[in-house]
């Protein structure tokens, strides 16, 4: 029995995101939902939820389904709430005085401090933020449960508690999620929905098979269009040779003929349907401006600490050498952030204990897009940070997914996955021949995570990176630096790593 059902749904938002999309969810199914930033995800999302409806199409729901959407960022009335408040208020009213106690269980089964209980939602993180949206989902006991981009802003412990929730959950239980973190999606899913413009794909498989399912779908399509298409030219060919011999024969029944044979290739022709291209959400491309340097840093034993003294790590003497990509991991807390700080103010020259060759260019992007603070508009920040012309600042804006109408405009304008690629073009301009990356992937969708890659490979680069998702990591480190009993330690493997990061209890 069908929980949910679209038929033919089209949604536009002054562009059109998709049309004819057809689907059914039943009880137990676990979507991954997965498109570019800016595609409609969200939208789709809220259109399950039943907030918004359709342009075009039609959407029915079984009677009395129980349906809880916990988005992005947590709305504006609850921001003053305690975490506990909020959470208790997504109960009946008429029940919160005797059945509260749920409230203390589902944030024990989330593993939520009860410290942070009683802190107010606007004096939480991100991560803490979503932990709240998801237990006030899920406290309702949803038939069907929406989850946009859960794993934003959780390290891999958090995301480790979150997958043991989600498949903890009933199994009559059906689940939509957003999702860029690749290796969630294939640990929570059983179904994969590709949303496009037109061609929506939905496969019964997680996001990795179902990725393969598609490419394959996609070849086959491909060469079936090229093979129509040659059908085509040879009927047209055809035709056309008969055409000729009928009129200097006076043939009526060529004339006929010739007819036949264009009428057939119209007919295939409107038929064939190309290979799927998807637009691009913007292109990534960095630079190495290049270095002779073998050494680039040296860090000598350094404590690393808190602001009220507290040692969180020592380093040991270690090296960073020309074409080194290296993964920082660690728990949340641990100093992973503050090392990257650390490295950043020694390459300043604010801390003798850390040193970079005189030939080093610096790259740097944290984790809340620091670099783009100081501007207005992405024109603005282009500009500023490089001598290129105005021709060419319209043009590489464009190349990174932010058209004319949005170059001038204010930067909250933009979209998470908009401000990352800014970020990512300003680095560019800079012509670093070192990065040094705070979380890159955060607002990145899954295309723009193979584009930086693609990208630190390519340029061979040499990078500190801090990310918690495992499939960009495994794609891009060459070292990985493990911070354990506070102490920097280096590892072969990462795989025992994130198997002791995403441990839980």
């Amino acid at each position: 029995m069908s929980l949910l059902t679209l038929k033919d749904v089209a949604l536009s938002r002054g562009t059109p995101l998709f049309s004819n999309l057809n689907l059914s969810l039943a009880k137990g199914d676990r979507l991954g939902l997965v498109a570019a930033n800016g595609r409609g995800k969200t939208s789709l999302l809220h259109l399950l939820a039943g907030d918004d409806g359709p342009s075009r199409g039609d959407i029915t729901t079984a009677r009395g389904l129980i349906i809880a959407l916990a988005p992005q960022e947590p709305p504006a009335h609850l921001l003053p709430m305690t975490l506990h408040a909020a959470v208790a208020a997504a109960l009946d009213p008429a029940v919160v005085d005797y059945e509260g106690w749920r409230v203390d269980v589902m944030l024990d089964d989330l593993q939520i401090d009860p410290a942070l209980r009683l802190r107010k939602i606007s004096e939480l993180s991100g991560g803490w933020q979503r932990a709240m949206l998801l237990a006030r989902a899920a406290i309702i006991e949803p038939d069907l449960l929406l989850l946009d981009e859960p794993t934003n802003h959780l390290d891999f412990g958090r995301i480790g508690i979150l997958q043991n929730f989600i498949n903890a959950l009933p199994r009559s239980t059906a689940l939509v999620t957003t999702s860029h973190d690749r290796d969630f999606l294939d640990a929570v899913t059983n179904r994969t929905l590709f949303l496009r413009a037109d061609d929506s794909m939905d496969f019964a498989l997680p996001y990795t098979a179902a990725l393969q399912a598609l490419d394959t779908h996609d070849l086959a399509r491909g060469r079936q269009f090229d093979n129509d298409m040659r059908k085509v030219r040879a009927l047209r060919q055809q035709a056309a040779k008969l055409k000729n011999i009928g009129i200097n024969a006076g043939s009526d029944l060529l004339v006929v003929k010739t007819k036949q044979l264009n009428a057939r290739a119209e007919a295939l022709e409107s038929r064939a349907r190309p290979a799927h291209q998807d637009r691009s959400a913007g292109a990534i491309r960095l630079s190495n401006s290049g270095t002779h340097a073998k050494t680039l840093i040296t860090i000598n034993d350094t404590m690393i600490r808190t602001p009220d003294d507290r040692l969180l790590l020592r380093t040991g003497q270690i090296w960073i050498e020309n074409g080194d990509r290296i993964a920082l991991l660690g728990r949340n807390g641990t100093g992973k952030t503050r090392l990257v700080t650390r490295i950043r103010a020694g390459l300043a020259g604010e801390d003798a204990a850390i040193r970079g060759a005189a030939s080093l260019r610096l790259g740097y992007s944290d984790q809340m897009l620091s670099q783009l603070d100081s501007h207005r508009t992405p024109w603005e920040a282009v500009k500023a940070g490089s001598d290129i012309s105005d021709h060419n600042a319209r043009a590489q804006l464009i190349n990174a997914g932010i058209n004319l109408d949005l170059q001038t405009g204010p930067l909250d304008a933009l979209s998470g996955g908009q401000k990352a690629r800014l970020a990512m073009l300003l680095l560019r301009l800079l012509q670093p021949n070192f990065y040094l990356l705070d979380e890159p992937t955060n607002h990145l969708d899954i295309e723009g995570q193979e584009a930086l890659a693609a990208e630190l490979l390519d340029q061979q680069a040499a990078c500190l990176l801090v990310s918690h998702d495992r499939a960009f990591i495994r794609a891009v480190a060459t070292r990985f630096w493990f911070i354990s009993d506070r102490k920097l330690i280096e590892v072969d493997d990462p795989e025992p790593v994130f198997n002791v990061l995403m441990r839980t209890g």
